[in-house]
């Protein structure tokens, strides 16, 4: 039987590899203003979303309903410059996990393709 790429990652490492990531973001001036103060419910959220969009548990769809990212997102301003910095940091947060091998690729993949389909701004 074939693992779920969240099976392969684990539990733990995927939720650690999220609070880095978070961990980033609030340092990063170029985006954390997109973000609010307080990152726990955020980084809560997106736990939720990648467990499920991994193949995990449906976390997210049980507590919120379905994903709709673009939708959930066309309140902020996303340009390539704001996808840009969200992709480096989760890059960094993905490579400071370091997944087993070729995971850690499939997940910023999927996460790049995600990123380009959330601009909604040229400006």
């Amino acid at each position: 039987m074939t693992q779920t790429p969240y099976e392969i990652i684990g539990h733990d490492a995927l939720y650690k590899m999220i609070d880095h990531f978070y961990y980033l973001v609030k340092r990063d001036d170029r985006i954390n203003r997109l973000f609010p103060r307080d990152f726990e419910e955020t980084s809560r959220k997106q736990k939720q979303f990648l467990t499920q969009f991994l193949g995990g548990p449906n976390l997210y769809t049980q507590e919120h309903g379905h994903p709709m990212l673009k939708k959930r997102h066309m309140d902020f301003i996303i340009t390539n410059h704001e996808r840009d910095a969200w992709l480096e940091n989760m890059a960094h947060a993905i490579a400071h996990a370091q997944f087993p091998a070729g995971v850690g690729d499939y997940l910023y993949e999927r996460l790049r393709l995600t990123a380009n389909h959330m601009v909604n701004s040229e400006n």
